[in-house]
């Protein structure tokens, strides 16, 4: 097995495990974005302030954001944990399934496929729960994408 197959398989796992925390029925995007933020190698998105912690923080606050829209406020309301049945879930969702496509056609091969693939893979959605998290929480998201990208600001 190839070392981005281990890495890979790594995110992947902690991703489900953040999505049965979640009650989420698939793994998506966030789910993908905060596995690679716990996976390790990791000191390049801490770096840009996108640690576990700030990722769950602007996760948190794009969700009581969007319950405002409809004129709940999550401050008002002690909202019950979500309920955890079975096994973490296996399957993508649409905003996964993109990322993973995203990712994979910045390489030719599987060979040149790198972590920082998928993670550019989740950045560049152009809508979806993490640009709206990124934006509320006060990310540069092209900046972001041009920082791991190598491409200059």
């Amino acid at each position: 097995m190839a070392a981005i197959d281990h890495y890979l398989n790594t995110v992947i796992q902690h991703a489900r495990l953040e999505a049965f925390d979640d009650g989420s029925a698939t793994l998506e995007a966030h789910h993908l974005l905060l596995g690679i933020a716990v996976a390790g190698e990791n000191a390049e998105l801490i770096a840009a302030g996108l640690g576990p912690d700030q990722i769950r923080a602007a996760l948190q606050g794009e969700f009581e954001h969007s319950l405002q829209t409809v004129g709940v406020s999550a401050a008002a309301y002690r909202l019950p944990k979500p309920t955890r049945v079975g096994d973490p879930p296996t399957s993508l969702g649409a905003s996964a399934k993109l990322a993973f496509d995203r990712a994979f056609s910045r390489a030719r091969t599987k060979k040149e496929l790198r972590p920082v693939h998928l993670l550019l893979g989740i950045l560049q959605a152009e809508i979806g729960t993490v640009p709206r998290a990124l934006a509320l929480a006060g990310f540069d998201r092209p900046a972001l994408i041009a920082r791991f990208s190598g491409d200059p600001a």
